[in-house]
């Protein structure tokens, strides 16, 4: 059975203070729930989480990491770096990521393969632009960036990845992409997934949606079969909504 997964990327929110009042509420709050529960705060503030959620059934992920081991990459975070502070999950090729930082496929796929090479989780990220989805063609881009970052690694890399299918044309854009729209994309990310290694792989992968999901929304996006819990952004930053997300599971 396919493990559920509610998780909220912080990005750049949330100062020291904040994040530990934040961590407190929804350590308090948290709902009884089958369903895996993660936060990725700052890099700044990952350790005080950890120490936060010692008590708490809440893992702290990472938002992004460097492909090298150590060495002259100013501003940069490696995997050991991170597994040293007992974090063990990261999100790689996040659609701010790609957009805003150059993050190119080759690159991604870097990254990927040394967080499975070092025993870490993988929550990869990837999805199409307004433009590719008023084409036609965002079924094509889809399978290119799963394909060009993921397809070359081994069966069992795939215990240790989980997909975060954004459509980023429905973020931030005032398009509404429809629980519909989303269980359509999941259903031929799986298929694509089982043409290239197999139907068992296939089903077993947690693909979480990252489309603006909600409290007034994620009951309906969850009920839909092939979509196994949410990659939250700004509600994730309100205890309430997201814990409303995470009781929706």
């Amino acid at each position: 059975m396919r493990t559920k997964i509610v998780a909220g990327n912080w990005k750049m929110n949330k100062n020291l203070d904040e994040t530990e009042a934040l961590l407190s509420e929804l350590s308090a709050k948290l709902p009884d729930t089958h369903a895996e529960v993660i936060v990725a705060p700052t890099f700044l503030n990952l350790v005080a989480a950890q120490t936060s959620l010692q008590s708490s059934a809440i893992k702290v992920a990472a938002q992004n990491m460097h492909f090298a081991e150590s060495g002259a990459y100013t501003g940069e975070i490696s995997a050991d770096m991170l597994l040293n502070i007992e974090v063990d999950t990261v999100i790689i090729g996040h659609s701010e990521r790609r957009s805003l930082f150059g993050e190119t496929d080759d690159l991604l796929a870097k990254k990927t393969k040394t967080a499975l090479d070092k025993g870490m989780t993988v929550i990869f990220c990837f999805g199409e632009e307004l433009e590719d989805r008023k084409s036609g063609n965002h079924f094509a881009v889809v399978e290119s960036q799963l394909k060009n970052a993921l397809f070359d690694l081994d069966n069992s890399a795939w215990n240790n990845i989980v997909l975060a299918y954004e459509p980023v044309w429905a973020i931030g854009t005032g398009e509404t992409a429809s629980p519909e729209q989303a269980q359509e994309m999941h259903a031929f990310i799986r298929k694509t997934i089982a043409e290239a290694y197999s139907t068992s792989i296939a089903e077993e992968v947690s693909i979480l949606y990252g489309g603006s999901v909600k409290p007034s929304n994620a009951v309906e996006i969850f009920s839909k079969p092939d979509v196994d819990g949410g990659l939250i952004g700004g509600a994730s930053l309100k205890a309430d909504d997201f814990t409303a997300i995470i009781k929706a599971i």
